[in-house]
């Protein structure tokens, strides 16, 4: 009789056979470049079937896959196929001075370049320059594309550049010997579909957002802004993987610094951790492998397809650390969260009416919102800078800005606050006198 975790795995089979399918059929939303934001970059999202003990491919199966590859029909009929765990690729992106993205957990991709016939070719190319997996191959098969989203930074206010993920499936049950490029990547990660959906993986990846306050002030400002607010923390994922590849030709491979590069600063217990704690004046313990930020953006338009089609409930929204900054930013964006929640319940219905699923920068269907529902009315077509169709980017639309405003609002609040306890403790102690 098989196992609960046998059963579940092929359940997720079947719903990936039936999701891939959707993703061929289906246009997904396009920005269109603009004056504005003409960059572009491309990821790949690779999905694998790694076989099941019980049920692992023989050798007539092997040869069978490797002389005739199937299509994504034959594929999953294939018994080591239906009994397998399906997987998802990420890189941990190597150390580097100056990265945007330095050792960040993601997908494989890179910038288009002026060489590249489309946004999918970048996709191919990176992917193979950057871990020596053709995905342009008879062994992969292109399964459709995921929203493509607008990379905003200083607060999310200055587009940098359009975000295009593309989806393929890895049709052998083997992975030809990988190679990582060690300027690129430090290593390669299998992770199991049924991780990434488990709520237990929910974790939460801690920040020091203080130069991005402080950009041209000095180190003591600095210091005091991290004192006041602590870190930022945002929603991420812990990934388990079933395999992992370690580039070992990078300079920095050795015991010592591998330990090193392996640890992560947390906060410490306590007050203290929320209110005065920083990214390097904290405990040390091994840093998990956490995934967050723009790629977990990615991922949950990829999981929402896998049933309760709830995978927005895997993120959360970034806040900082000190409570009380928590509870400011709380005040000042409920209406905005609740807004949004609607923009995003909406859109689904959008989208099944545009099969198009072309978007200019901006362009939008305003919204009218009842006050302490969720309830939407789509009204006209119009400008609402900037909104995006992706689920996290629909969820943030606006509320950078506002973290940012709460942030300075509660540092003059606990100034006035404090003058205000140094005023009266003098004057109680002038009058004892």
């Amino acid at each position: 009789m098989p196992s609960s975790a046998e059963e579940t795995t092929n359940h997720l089979v079947v719903y990936l056979k039936r999701i891939l399918d959707d993703l061929v059929k289906q246009s997904h939303q396009n920005v269109v470049p603009t004056d504005v934001c003409t960059r572009r970059a491309s990821v790949a999202l690779i999905v694998r079937i790694r076989p099941h003990y019980d049920h692992w491919p023989t050798k007539d199966d092997t040869e069978q896959c490797n002389s005739s590859l199937p299509d994504q029909e034959t594929f999953f009929t294939r018994n080591w196929v239906l009994r397998g765990d399906p997987e998802v690729a990420f890189i941990k992106r190597a150390s580097r001075d100056g990265d945007r993205w330095t050792s960040h957990v993601a997908l494989p991709g890179g910038k288009r370049e002026a060489g590249d016939k489309d946004d999918k070719a970048v996709a191919m190319r990176e992917t193979l320059e950057e871990i020596g997996l053709d995905i342009s191959s008879d062994n992969a098969l292109f399964c459709g594309s995921l929203p493509e989203r607008i990379v905003k930074t200083a607060w999310s206010t200055v587009p940098i550049m359009i975000l295009c993920p593309f989806v393929f499936l890895w049709l052998s049950p083997d992975i030809p010997p990988l190679k990582l490029q060690p300027e690129e990547v430090a290593s390669i990660h299998w992770v199991p579909i049924r991780v990434l959906l488990s709520p237990s993986s929910q974790s939460y990846e801690y920040v020091d957002i203080s130069d991005r306050l402080a950009k041209r002030r000095g180190p003591l400002v600095k210091s005091a802004i991290r004192s006041m607010l602590g870190s930022m923390r945002f929603s991420a994922i812990r990934l388990l993987p079933s395999e992992s590849l370690y580039c070992t030709s990078r300079r920095d491979l050795s015991m010592g610094n591998e330990v090193e590069s392996t640890e992560k600063t947390w906060p410490r217990p306590g007050i203290q951790a929320k209110y005065f704690s920083g990214p390097n004046d904290t405990l040390k313990s091994t840093k998990p492998l956490l995934l967050w930020g723009l790629t977990l953006g990615i991922l949950i338009d990829f999981l929402d397809y896998f049933p309760p089609h709830n995978a927005i409930k895997l993120w959360r929204y970034p806040t900082f650390t000190a409570y009380d900054v928590q509870w400011v930013i709380n005040v000042m964006t409920s209406a905005l969260k609740q807004r949004n929640r609607a923009l995003l319940l909406s859109q689904k219905s959008y989208q099944q009416s545009n099969p198009e699923g072309i978007l200019c920068m901006g362009e939008i269907s305003e919204l009218s919102v009842s006050q302490g529902s969720c309830s939407t009315e789509i009204i006209s077509s119009g400008k609402a800078d900037g909104k995006q169709f992706d689920a996290v980017g629909i969820m943030l639309e606006g509320y950078y800005q506002k973290v940012r405003q709460g942030a300075i609002l509660t540092m003059i609040l606990r100034l006035f606050g404090t003058t205000a306890m140094l005023y009266f403790a003098k004057k109680r102690w002038r009058q004892k006198l």
